[in-house]
């Protein structure tokens, strides 16, 4: 990703292959965050991409927890 239409269109790559809650990119971190209550597996998010121009890099997973109203108050 080099700019903002960039972070835009990868969003919307994701947005299209996969049911998630929140997409957030970053051409300046080079990385995008997709955060939904899943499972996901790693090939469909890798296929979201193809033929775009777009490369998938190293993939975390990590599990969704739901945060209340009164969240920050927990340590």
């Amino acid at each position: 990703m080099h700019c903002g239409m960039c972070e835009s269109h990868v969003n919307d790559l994701f947005r299209k292959a996969v049911p998630l809650k929140k997409v957030q990119s970053s051409h300046l971190k080079n990385q995008t965050t997709l955060i939904g209550e899943g499972p996901y597996e790693e090939e469909t998010i890798r296929k979201a991409l193809d033929g775009s121009g777009y490369q998938v890099g190293k993939i975390t997973i990590e599990a969704y927890q739901k945060k209340g109203l009164f969240s920050f108050f927990k340590k």
